[in-house]
């Protein structure tokens, strides 16, 4: 399917899930490259983990707001509030939505499945609705890749069949591209899902397990590492997803009518992930070093007492792997960062931030 070009530039962007963690840091490159026009930040600050982190983005967003010449606005609601939703829709006009907010979490999902369909399939569905509504140049959201949940076939294509999901997050992320899609038929809107794999990187979220792993080791607990240690991740540094996420926003599906006079769903999926899977003993190893370097930890940590191989959790996976070959060949990138220079960000922000 061909692509419709999109000039950002001058046009009204509504960022859900901002300031959130991928969410507040495209928000931050929208107000550095755009000339004009006006970004808005939808999120409802929620304590899934420690606000202050959302308040820290938040204050950077603020601060890159006072010398760019695009206008920020912050709104402050959820996305199951039906009627907030389409206020902002109907005061604001966006002409691209970028729909990034969403309860995250595959473990959380197992106690807390009423937050989940709030959230990722009621709150997606008002964004639907909204576009339906008042109609935009570009829906792009965010999947996931748990929805390739147990698939033993690697890398993980967006042709694979996605049926069995092994988590609750893992299938509201399916019904939202498969929401998506029958608006996209219904109501002809240019909608583009995106899978991210393991997204990791400065001011991130605590849950992630870099993140969690780093905290712990400072406070001089035990980090769990899962399946012994026999897990594969494809990690993907949160510049490369919002860079992927930016050329995605300018290139919506071309609107076409088939031969049945009706619209064709101008719909489209995308990996975004790093396509070089990193075993997960060589990650956590690759974290220390940085720690360390970084002045995190003292050199003499005693790193082999502080961990703990255990078997795999509920709704894990051992493998993730993305085949971003169609992201490639249709919007000319590829993620490039390594973890050895995304983890030495990661650590050098967490001794800044935390004092460490």
């Amino acid at each position: 399917m061909g692509k419709q070009h999109i000039d950002l530039n001058n046009k009204t962007i509504l960022v859900t899930g901002s300031p959130g963690f991928i969410g507040a840091f495209l928000v931050l490159r929208l107000l550095k490259e755009l000339q004009g026009g006006t970004v808005i930040s939808f999120d409802n600050m929620n304590d899934y983990y420690d606000p202050a982190l959302k308040e820290y983005r938040l204050s950077l967003i603020a601060q890159a707001a006072e010398t760019s010449p695009v206008r920020h606005i912050f709104v402050k609601g959820s996305i199951a509030d039906k009627a907030l939703v389409d206020r902002v829709f109907q005061e604001y006009k966006p002409a691209i939505v970028v729909n990034l907010a969403a309860q995250a979490g595959v473990r959380y999902s197992i106690d807390h499945p009423d937050v989940y369909i709030e959230s990722n399939l009621i709150g997606f569905y008002n964004i639907l609705e909204a576009c339906r509504h008042n109609p935009v140049e570009h829906l792009v959201y965010a999947s996931s890749s748990s929805v390739y949940g147990g698939n033993k076939k690697v890398p993980f294509s967006t042709d694979d069949k996605v049926d069995n999901p092994v988590s609750l997050y893992a299938a509201t992320k399916k019904s939202n591209e498969l929401l998506a899609h029958s608006y996209s038929k219904l109501y002809n809107i240019p909608s583009t899902g995106l899978r991210f794999f393991t997204v990791y990187g400065p001011a991130g979220r605590p849950d992630m397990f870099y993140f969690s792993a780093t905290q712990k080791l400072v406070a001089g607990k035990t980090i769990q590492i899962f399946n012994y240690g026999n897990c594969k991740r494809d990690f993907t540094y949160v510049d490369d997803i919002v860079e992927g996420v930016i050329r995605i926003m300018q290139g919506a599906p071309e609107k076409a009518t088939g031969e049945d006079g009706l619209p064709l769903p101008p719909y489209a999926v995308y990996n975004i992930g790093g396509g070089t899977p990193e075993n997960l003993l060589d990650y956590i190893a690759t974290l220390q070093e940085e720690l360390v370097r970084a002045g995190v930890l003292p050199a003499d940590y005693d790193f082999e007492g502080h961990r703990e191989l255990v078997g795999m959790q509920p709704g894990d996976v051992p493998v993730t792997y993305a085949d971003s070959a169609a992201l490639e060949t249709d919007y000319g990138f590829r993620p490039a960062i390594g973890i050895r220079e995304g983890l030495r960000r990661f650590a050098e922000w967490y001794k800044e931030y935390y004092k460490a």
